[in-house]
């Protein structure tokens, strides 16, 4: 018997989840045939090379082209929209996230809506991924959260409101089968190489993410594209982490990194006060599990293990960090926070009261942000205070 497979249009393909999932996807080569829009570019066509090859087709073209996207969606099955502006370039270009994120969404339902108002019998699966920016900012003791809470994403924060818009566009739709996974940060080895970027001293040292691997990204993107996935999962908004083993407070997650980069602890290159205390998303999910037992895409993983693959991943000259002394470092980071724009550095300087406002309440609570002797490190139970809750995804609410 002939074996039906699954037609394919993934955005986002050479970007950090896209790429995994292609990786994924090359697992199954006779369950799937997989058609990827991309830019053309000479980067791209290099990073793509080995799956053209491998049978893959590709569509040169963008996101915002309504064209390049017909071509992808009129023949598939499963729609993943991956692509979009992302974390840091997206604080650095506002306008052209929003234009980006949103537009390309719209262009997709509105795509899809024809396609499926052409055939009454044809639904076509849209997976969209959103972002754990969505939430409104958390820090300790309101760290936890689930889909259900309120979306409001932090102050400056355009990304945050780019995919807020863009899932209630796809929530609002006409379309049969739209599911949305609210994507948390995925580790990879780009974060190794993103330290020169002011956007690092937006994150609270206090503040929390649960983190997920850049494998188990990928595997999701297979899984949800199966045919067998039940029909009550569609309709709905599900969180994707990794569970207890990432459940990292930001400080957590910086002695970490500077630890396999072999680089001095925080406490040697930074000071508290270069960072924002509010304003910027992170949360731990209460229903974290909710998707993985229905999907099942995470594998047995650390935050060490996950940590040790990033490492053998980074260029050869990270090797050199080591040589660097801590006074050196630390003055380089300086001058990271102090960036003209992004800085929360230059925000004191300049009196950005704005900025202040929104990154520590003001000049007087910024003026109380303790030294390292003093600075409180906080120590957090990684057991959700309500285990399973089996939402088992909920519909969007915008009264929530």
């Amino acid at each position: 018997m002939h074996k039906e497979v699954t037609r394919i249009f993934l955005t986002g393909a050479t970007g950090v989840m896209g790429m995994a999932g292609l990786r994924e996807f090359m697992k199954f080569p006779e369950d799937y045939h997989i058609t990827v829009l991309a830019r053309d570019s000479k980067r791209n066509r290099k990073k793509l090379q080995p799956f053209i090859e491998k049978g893959i087709g590709v569509i040169w073209g963008d996101l915002l082209d309504e064209n390049s996207l017909k071509k992808g969606i009129e023949s598939a099955d499963v729609v993943l929209h991956v692509g979009g502006m992302v974390s840091p370039m997206a604080e650095h270009y506002p306008e052209k996230t929003l234009k980006v994120n949103v537009g390309s969404m719209k262009s997709i339902i509105k795509l899809v809506e024809e396609e499926e108002a052409q055939d009454a019998s044809r639904a076509i699966k849209v997976v969209y991924i959103g972002s754990v920016s969505q939430y409104e900012s958390r820090t300790p003791p309101n760290h936890w959260g689930k889909v259900g809470d309120p979306l409001k994403g932090a102050k400056f924060d355009a990304y945050a409101e780019s995919k807020i818009k863009a899932e209630e566009a796809l929530v609002n739709s006409r379309l049969r089968k739209w599911v949305s996974l609210r994507q948390t940060a995925i580790l990879h080895p780009g974060l190794l190489t993103k330290a020169n970027d002011p956007v690092t001293f937006h994150v609270p040292l206090k503040g929390v993410i649960e983190w997920v691997t850049t494998e188990d990204s990928g595997r999701l993107l297979e899984r949800v594209s199966r045919p067998d996935i039940p029909d009550d999962f569609w309709g709905k908004c599900y969180n994707v982490g990794g569970g207890k083993a990432f459940r990292l407070t930001n400080l957590e997650f910086e002695r970490g990194i500077l630890k396999a980069l072999g680089c001095p602890p925080p406490e040697k290159i930074f000071e508290p006060n270069w960072f924002a205390t509010r304003n910027f998303h992170g949360m731990w999910f209460e229903d974290s599990d909710d998707l993985d037992d229905i999907l099942h895409f995470r594998e047995p993983d650390t935050f060490e293990k996950a940590l040790g693959r990033l490492k053998k991943q980074t260029p050869w000259y990270f090797k050199l960090v080591p040589l660097a002394p801590a006074f050196i470092i630390k003055a380089f980071m300086k001058q990271v926070a102090s960036h003209p724009e992004l800085g929360p550095l230059s925000w004191i300087k300049t009196l950005n009261n704005e900025r202040i406002s929104a990154a520590w309440g003001s000049l007087e609570e910024y003026s109380k942000i303790p030294s390292w002797k003093d600075f409180k490190e906080p120590h957090l139970s990684k057991i959700s205070p309500t285990p399973n809750p089996k939402s088992g995804g909920r519909h969007w609410d915008k009264g929530l």
